[in-house]
């Protein structure tokens, strides 16, 4: 299961109370306060781990509290402190306060974190009260309490290549393809309900993950069939591959296609047009598929690619140059 967005509940925990005792001692008279401290409180810490994919892990668990710290005891004891309670998630992931909506910190590498509610200090025992003229306190502090927060956790997949196009352009198809990753691939609209990534090996020293993104229709920016939810998943990529269907299904002009998905890209997030991208008339062994690759050349000035994943043709020149582009030793794809 992809999940991308999860509200929960965070409560730190509270501080242990200090200790008012005093010593007990056959033959000490006046043994003196001997109160000890309260332990601190733990911390709920969210953490990035690499290992995960999507925020899967914590549905159903809304409320996360971490324990509190012991009591202080006697003989100048001191309460333990409760253990920090740590929350994984994806690297990727937002971290934001969901009552003002404030970005609190962007979990962007393998093993970032934050503190989101800060545990309570322990209180003072009452030893720490004793003086030169109050030789026998009777004063304790209680523990304070632990921070409370209620926290969005908003993942957004961190892939170098992103895959766009409308839906049956042949995205996971390719994926499959160049990476290990198996998406779910049927000939019908909307066949992927969520982004997929795969790790793309080139040789023994050159990999970065790709990801295809779904649900990019005509009002995806705002929010048709999904588009919203997905959009957010390009912003972290570093290059787009955008795959042109030379035979749609609905019979719509693939040159209008291209320029549709570019409005949506726009719509949502003007810099996303500006990302590097390849342009790829995918699907080459239709007939149709020449035709549509010479019109957009025409009407683009860029240059089109035509693939195929079923045949393979075109793959090796789109490998390269996607890793020319991710290693910053090839012109700009779009020029």
């Amino acid at each position: 299961m992809f999940v991308d967005q999860v509200s929960i509940s965070c409560k730190a925990g509270d501080g242990g109370d200090g200790s008012a005792s005093f010593r007990r001692e056959a033959h000490v008279p006046r043994g003196g306060p001997d109160g000890g401290d309260g332990g601190d409180g733990g911390d709920v810490v969210i953490r990035a781990e690499r290992n995960l994919g999507s925020l899967a892990n914590i549905v159903g668990h809304r409320f996360w509290n971490a324990p509190r710290g012991e009591n202080g005891g006697a003989a100048l004891c001191s309460g333990r402190s409760g253990k920090h309670l740590e929350i994984l998630v994806p690297p990727g992931t937002l971290v934001k306060d969901l009552q003002t909506g404030e970005l609190l910190k962007d979990l962007a590498a393998d093993g970032d974190s934050i503190v989101a509610a800060k545990g309570g200090h322990g209180g003072r025992g009452n030893k720490r009260f004793a003086t030169a003229t109050n030789r026998a306190p009777r004063e304790f502090e209680k523990g304070q309490p632990g921070e409370a927060r209620e926290i969005l956790l908003e993942l957004k997949l961190i892939a170098d290549v992103g895959v766009i196009g409308l839906p049956n352009a042949g995205k996971s198809t390719l994926l499959s393809r160049l990476s290990r990753a198996t998406p779910r691939i049927a000939d019908y609209p909307f066949t992927t309900k969520y982004p997929n990534l795969g790790l793309v090996q080139v040789g023994d020293d050159v990999r970065f993950v790709m990801a295809d993104i779904p649900g990019l229709i005509e009002g995806a920016h705002a929010g048709v069939g999904l588009g919203h939810e997905f959009l957010k998943h390009v912003q972290r990529t570093k290059l787009l591959v955008h795959l042109v269907e030379p035979a749609p299904a609905d019979q719509s002009d693939p040159v209008r296609n291209y320029h549709q998905i570019r409005e949506e890209l726009r719509l949502y997030d003007e810099s996303l047009v500006e990302r590097p991208e390849i342009l790829c008339v995918s699907k080459s062994e239709l007939p149709e598929s020449a035709e549509v690759a010479a019109r957009l050349r025409e009407d683009t000035r860029l240059d089109v690619l035509e693939i195929s994943s079923a045949t393979g043709r075109g793959l090796t020149e789109l490998i390269r140059r996607m890793v020319a582009v991710l290693q910053g030793t090839g012109e700009t794809l779009t020029d």
